[in-house]
């Protein structure tokens, strides 16, 4: 029996957020009469899921409560 990684669902999750994220800005690009090329919405795409990701990761340390003092 194999287990899968726990950092496995983490990666799938994002990987869907920026596949979704890219489709949606391509759509959005072809709505707005400005067509733009699937990369150059992939890669607004990994920035906006980075920036995501961090703030998320910031609000979850800040929240954090202290730890025992040694």
């Amino acid at each position: 029996m194999t287990t899968t990684p726990r950092w496995w669902p983490g990666i799938r999750s994002i990987g869907l957020w920026w596949a979704l994220l890219t489709l949606a800005l391509w759509l959005l690009s072809r709505a707005v009469d400005q067509p733009t090329g699937l990369i150059p919405c992939a890669a607004s795409a990994a920035l906006l899921v980075t920036v995501g990701e961090t703030g998320n990761w910031l609000r979850r340390q800040w929240r954090k409560p202290p730890g025992p003092r040694s």
